[in-house]
């Protein structure tokens, strides 16, 4: 074609330097441009069909923002095994580790989850002053995180530090007063170790929060454990007190009965009628008071 041939005399022509030259130059040029608009792949290859813009929009915000948690995610992950040999390596190691994580968490500042790895990792490398230090910074931007708190108690009782968990424990429960989780752990630390009459405190301590009822059912477990039957009691009674319910007032009586104290269990039994409503009493509450009167052989009571 036309075409063909213009492009064939652009390639093949000599090179000159007169003005005849380069005017040729020019109109090979321009034919060379009409046959690229000519030909269909070439324009289709080109041309944009669509230029509505994308219903899923990324923006510089989210892309920094994954680059940063691939970044700590490799942080965290990191080598599985490192061949140390010497004093020297460790400690090499050892600053170099502290500084990937002091960068990151300048980045993150709100990211607990790293500062909870940081401070786990210096516990590892018995480092426990500086791990102290990284949880008490991380308390510092957000004390009322549970997971930051247990998993600080979690370092000190693994390792043994009785007492400086013990001053973590009063320390949260001030804070933090209605996570029962800390409570109970504080009174199962105590009871473990021995120390019967600290978790009793911790335990009176509590109740005065008046928690729910399955607070008062594990102060209550824990006498019996004991075997302070009597402590057992005087906790049932404040426990009706603080939560009266047919259901509570059910519990005591069934503790009076495997005590064998027939009459504590009626006078509980009667209480409950005494002190609730109507509307509190539902007809299974009678039925088992029926139940325990025809059981002791009282059938006119029954």
């Amino acid at each position: 074609s036309s075409e063909a041939r213009a492009v064939g005399g652009m390639s093949t022509r000599p090179q000159g330097g007169g003005k005849g030259n380069v005017q040729a130059d020019l109109e090979a040029s321009l034919n060379v441009g009409k046959a690229l608009r000519g030909n269909p792949l070439v324009s289709k290859a080109a041309r944009v069909k669509n230029r509505t813009p994308n219903p899923q929009q990324i923006t510089a915000e989210q892309i920094l923002r994954e680059a940063q948690e691939r970044q700590s995610d490799d942080l965290v992950r990191g080598p599985s095994r490192q061949r140390i040999v010497d004093e020297e390596e460790l400690q090499e190691y050892r600053v170099r580790k502290r500084k990937e994580y002091e960068d990151t968490i300048r980045r993150q500042r709100q990211n607990i989850g790293v500062w909870i790895k940081y401070a786990i990792w210096e516990a590892t490398q018995q480092e426990f002053r500086r791990a102290r230090s990284v949880f008490e910074r991380a308390l510092q931007i957000e004390y009322r995180n549970v997971s930051l708190w247990l998993k600080y108690l979690e370092v000190e009782m693994k390792n043994k530090f009785i007492n400086h968990a013990r001053n973590l424990f009063d320390r949260v429960v001030l804070l933090l007063p209605r996570v029962d989780q800390f409570w109970y752990k504080y009174a199962y630390m105590e009871e473990l170790l021995g120390n019967f009459a600290g978790a009793r405190t911790v335990y009176d301590r509590w109740m005065e929060w008046e928690p729910e009822d399955q607070a008062w059912l594990q102060y209550i477990k824990f006498e019996e454990r004991c075997g302070e039957v009597d402590r057992a009691r005087a906790v049932f009674h404040k426990y009706v007190e603080c939560r009266p319910s047919s259901a509570s007032f059910w519990r005591l009586c069934k503790f009076e009965q495997r005590q064998g104290r027939v009459d504590s269990a009626r006078a509980s039994f009667e209480k409950a009628i005494e002190v609730l409503d109507d509307e509190e009493i539902d007809e299974k509450f009678y039925v088992r008071f029926a139940q325990f009167e025809e059981k002791q052989r009282e059938i006119d009571r029954a």
